[in-house]
């Protein structure tokens, strides 16, 4: 089952305290990111924040669980009614999470001759 646009901009409205809240459709679910690194994920209608030592003393006690078979485990939010909360939470997750790899520009193998 896919996420509801709805959800996924409800997601983003309730942690966009925390910086610039993007996101991007991915497989039928969505990738969310913040300050343009991916920090989770919306699979079926929740939300999946990767998990960081920072993200689990900012939230403590989170449930985990895999977004989709064969994903590592990320925590699972419930409840994003503290917006507070959350921006805390996946400010500090952000920041422990390591920076996007660069993307290697494609070249032309063809000499066009």
């Amino acid at each position: 089952m896919a996420s509801s646009l709805d959800f996924v901009e409800y997601v983003c409205k309730q942690i966009e305290h925390a910086g610039t809240i993007t996101y991007k459709k991915m497989f039928g679910d969505y990738g969310i990111y913040c300050n343009e690194k991916i920090i989770g994920v919306i699979c079926d209608n929740q939300f999946f924040v990767k998990k960081t030592k920072a993200g689990a003393s900012a939230y403590p006690g989170c449930q985990e669980a895999a977004p989709y078979t064969g994903a590592k485990s990320h925590f699972v939010i419930d409840s994003m009614d503290d917006r507070d909360q959350m921006a805390k939470f996946i400010s500090a997750t952000y920041h422990e999470l390591p920076a996007p790899k660069s993307k290697k520009k494609k070249t032309n193998s063809a000499s066009g001759n």
